[in-house]
């Protein structure tokens, strides 16, 4: 598989060493043109890469609706498996891009997207009014499922897992390096599968940042859970836009930071 890279490794097991066969993930750097202007580049996992495109370019306010994309592909620029384009020709949000770093890659650490540790009145994006209200044991069951349904996780234990439930039958999953990667991954594929997200909760691997909230704000995602815990700006930011956060969703335990309204027993 493309995305895997085996591998010899030395492990110490009951205090002796063997040499054994381990999966690696690989990375790719994507670059992201839009209407013939270079928006940026990140590292990222070959998969789901127009996905990542689509919840990228949204999150960030570059573009309002999955509608205003007329073209997007994806383009192996160096026919190496390692650098890669995503061409897309859209109508955009033009003020959006004075805030990008145009010659700045994010990196898979999860710190160098324009959304991260912002503060509350930097978020374009509107308070959350959603009726949405779904059982805790629902949740508590879907995050239990989670890493089972993350085939590169099971693989290689070195990415980080996103979850965009709509119902038993309706979910999508993104898998990448970096963090907030995985929720433009999942919520791409909602979008382009014309699921309405506003109807959705989503759930997610590691700490909820004030990045990984506002990506959920700015897609208008009523619910967002981590079996981790959440920072302080990232309660605030949730807080502001009426987002119903929760950590430490394990068994049958968890911490509703915001908006509890939504989850009933």
């Amino acid at each position: 598989m493309w995305t895997i890279f085996e591998t010899k490794v030395t492990k110490i097991m009951d205090g002796k060493k063997v040499e054994v066969e381990d999966n690696v993930i690989r990375e790719v750097k994507l670059t992201i043109i839009v209407n013939g202007k270079r928006i940026g580049a990140m590292m990222a996992v070959r998969v789901d890469l127009k996905e990542l495109t689509v919840g990228y370019l949204i999150s960030e306010n570059i573009i309002k609706d999955v509608k205003d994309i007329t073209k997007i592909e994806i383009i192996d620029k160096e026919k190496e498996e390692k650098n890669f384009e995503a061409i897309v020709k859209a109508s955009i949000v033009e003020d959006s891009l004075d805030r990008l770093d145009l010659e700045g890659v994010i990196v898979s650490g999860c710190g160098r997207a324009s959304s991260a540790h912002i503060s509350p009145k930097a978020i374009e994006a509107g308070i959350i009014r959603s009726d949405l209200r779904i059982k805790a044991k629902l949740l508590s069951c879907e995050m239990a499922k989670f890493y089972t349904q993350c085939p590169l996780y099971e693989q290689t234990g070195c990415v980080h897992t996103a979850k965009v439930y709509f119902d038993e039958n309706t979910y999508f999953i993104g898998e990448d390096i970096a963090q907030h990667n995985t929720i433009d991954k999942a919520v791409g594929k909602a979008r382009l599968a014309g699921v309405d997200v506003r109807k959705c909760f989503l759930m997610v691997s590691g700490r909820l940042s004030s990045e990984m909230v506002a990506k959920a704000v700015m897609h208008q995602i009523p619910i967002l859970a981590s079996r981790t815990a959440s920072t302080c700006r990232g309660v605030n930011i949730a807080r502001h836009f009426d987002l119903t956060l929760l950590g430490f969703v394990r068994g049958n335990k968890m911490n509703i930071y915001s908006v509890p309204e939504r989850i009933y027993v």
